[in-house]
């Protein structure tokens, strides 16, 4: 069960997990699939997410969740990145 002093370190790990990653779909649509670079930019964000999860003191049980906002972060930014392209 979720307390109500967990809320905001909740809603700043989801953040994180997200709008970090928007930056990373955004890059990895224009690499080559499977290259290092696309590996590198879908997994760049989870040591800072396991960072951050530790500092706030959320057990493992949270990763599926983070890897869900971190997931529509990839998708969307990968979106981002073919709306400017013509």
């Amino acid at each position: 069960m979720l307390l109500d002093h967990q809320m905001l370190p909740l809603i700043i790990l989801l953040s994180i997990s997200f709008v970090g990653n928007l930056p990373l779909g955004y890059l990895r649509e224009n690499v080559p699939k499977y290259s290092l670079r696309w590996i590198f930019y879908i997994h760049a964000s989870i040591p800072v997410l396991v960072i951050v999860r530790q500092f706030y003191g959320f057990s493992w049980h949270w990763i599926p969740v983070t890897l869900i906002c971190a997931a529509g972060g990839q998708i969307l930014g990968g979106w981002m990145w073919r709306r400017t392209q013509p």
